[in-house]
């Protein structure tokens, strides 16, 4: 499956296809092209292919029918278990988005909600927003500074109740306040904070987000209050079906669409479902999957290169509370051969990745993995040896203080074949090493809420999307505080890898912050948190004739453009 963690989960809303880690999917953002499938996708920071059609191209109304792949329980993308990747692209149509990325993730403004948008001092750093006076909530409130100031106090981690996501960035900022009229909101910083653009993205109302109940609760099953360009339409648990549909009190550019129908399938499900013509959309990442769909009536396969990695985290508990051990399975792993089983039967190359911040084709990327995860079993049992773990007969677990060395592999039960294969291979290397693995299927709507979430794994392995900017991968390492993990499920940290990572965010040069990342991941390698296997091409099926929606890059949807031609 696939989150869209602290991953720009508040900024774009995981731009991924539906797809192959070993658990399943998330949401997917749009971009064009034609319906071939490039034999290999050379990563690029603009390669897209949504369809790219003018206005004036597009007829206006029909229905849009993308899958999900789970029920939406909590729809406040700024509480803990509201970061769901489906979850954070569509509060992004129904709320308050004030910044999209191009595809090069440069942030633009969204005029329907800024006038303009700019850093007024530097020394404190302050962020002035001149909203659009037009911009109101359904509640009939106008956007005003009360907003700004109602997502800082609920997320800055100042007070437990709130079971946020994510402080970064907001902890970081020491006022709110209203500037020169009701329409200027006053954003000041305790210290620097080079990705403000991604705050409050998207604004949620003051109303919403007042107590920990409303910001925690409120939001449970329930969009009480939205002020985007489409509105919730049905909830419908028992039919397993979302709807949105336009805003008639929307004040920008009029959708296209006159309604998005979300259905929740299982991953295997989906396939089926694009071919019975049930869905517009469906993952092409698997073997199996790209074989059914290539060929598929109205179909077309789009590729592009998304902010998409998959990884196998480590729990830190148990045996695994040990470094040396968490080491000696990274180098157990034979990363190429893993990549090679989940490649298998695609036509697009799934490329090595070896680091946990950037992706490949980001500026400032670097392989960082070292020798931490080459390859080498041998130097996986002496590790092994060292922390105290004896060797035992021919096929038994090693053992200490009577213990046998024996963890579990914690997988959906809607995993693909290709992904149960990759699942059985690392069970197969970590035995070779004397670690006895067992693989443990889990209900697929149970995988985040159950296991992933609550730390319930040795071994799990999900995808990341959309992780852009760089600080919003800072909650996937950081440290923990009491209950709240933020996107660190493997509860695994150090104190260095905690400054560098808030340095990082603090440093306004993009190229001394790609320094300070990089820094940070070199020791989360060497902790043996997570073993990044590949960015993920994004490989899709759409329904011939959808405009601009398709496989993206680092780019969001504007989703009043998209729609069916003419």
């Amino acid at each position: 499956m696939s989150r869209s963690t602290t991953t720009r989960r508040l900024g774009r809303a995981a731009a991924a296809a539906l797809a192959v880690a070993l658990a399943a999917t998330a949401c997917s953002s749009g971009s064009g092209g034609s319906g071939d499938v490039a034999k290999n996708v050379v990563p690029t920071q603009d390669a897209e292919d949504s369809n790219p059609q003018p206005l004036e191209k597009i007829k206006d109304g029909g229905e849009f029918r993308p899958p999900l792949q789970q029920w939406i329980t909590q729809w406040n993308p700024y509480q803990v278990d509201g970061t769901y990747g489906d979850a954070v692209e569509i509060m992004g149509y129904v709320e308050a988005k004030l910044f999209r990325s191009d595809a090069k993730g440069v942030f633009h403004a969204v005029p329907e909600y800024l006038q303009s948008a700019e850093v007024t001092s530097t020394s404190p750093q302050v962020v002035t927003y001149k909203l659009n006076p037009k911009a109101k909530w359904s509640d009939g409130k106008p956007l005003g500074y009360q907003d700004f100031k109602a997502v800082w106090e609920a997320s800055n981690g100042k007070n437990s109740a709130y079971n946020l996501s994510d402080s970064s960035g907001y902890e970081q900022i020491s006022n709110v306040e209203q500037g020169a009229d009701p329409t200027e909101v006053k954003v000041t910083f305790s210290e620097p904070y080079a990705d403000w653009q991604n705050l409050f993205n998207p604004l949620l109302p003051a109303a919403g987000l007042a107590t920990p109940d409303a910001f925690n609760d409120g939001w449970v099953e329930k969009i009480p209050i939205w002020g985007g360009p489409f509105k919730p339409g049905t909830l419908d648990k028992a039919a397993q079906t979302i709807t949105l549909v336009p805003n008639p009190d929307w004040w920008g550019p009029k959708p296209k669409l006159d309604k998005i129908t979300y259905r929740v399938l299982a991953s295997p499900a989906i396939t089926q479902a694009f071919l019975n013509n049930e869905v517009d959309y469906a993952s092409a990442g698997s073997a199996s999957a790209y074989g059914q769909l290539k060929d598929a009536k109205d179909g077309v396969i789009r590729t592009g290169t998304p902010w998409d990695e998959v990884h196998i985290s480590f729990g830190g508990s148990g045996a695994l509370a040990d470094q040396s051990v968490r080491q000696a399975l990274g180098k157990a792993l034979d990363r190429a051969a893993l990549i090679k089983i989940v490649n298998q039967g695609v036509p697009v190359e799934f490329k090595p990745l070896g680091n946990h911040l950037f992706m490949t084709n980001q500026t400032g990327y670097q392989d960082n993995a070292g020798d931490w995860v080459k390859f080498d079993p041998a130097a996986a049992k002496s590790l092994l040896d060292k922390a105290g773990w004896k060797e035992a007969a021919a096929g038994q677990p090693r053992t200490k203080d009577g213990q046998s060395l024996e963890l579990h592999f914690v997988v959906s039960d809607g995993s693909t074949q290709a992904q149960l294969d990759m699942a059985t291979a690392v069970q197969n290397m970590l035995q070779q090493v004397g670690v006895k693995l067992t693989v443990d299927k889990v209900p697929s709507k149970e995988y985040f809420t159950k296991y992933v979430n609550e730390g319930k794994f040795d071994l799990a392995s999900w995808r990341n999307t959309g992780s852009f900017p760089l600080s919003k991968g800072v909650a996937n390492y950081r440290a923990p505080q009491g209950d709240n993990v933020f996107g660190n499920f493997s509860r695994l940290s150090t104190p260095e890898i905690d400054s560098l990572l808030r340095k990082a965010a603090a440093t306004l040069d993009p190229a001394e912050a790609a320094k300070l990342y990089n820094q940070a991941d070199v020791r989360i390698w060497e902790l043996g948190h997570t073993v990044e296997l590949y960015q993920r091409p994004s490989i899709v099926a759409v329904r011939k004739g959808l405009a601009n929606y398709g496989a993206g890059s680092l780019a969001d949807t504007d989703i009043t453009k998209v729609g069916w031609e003419k």
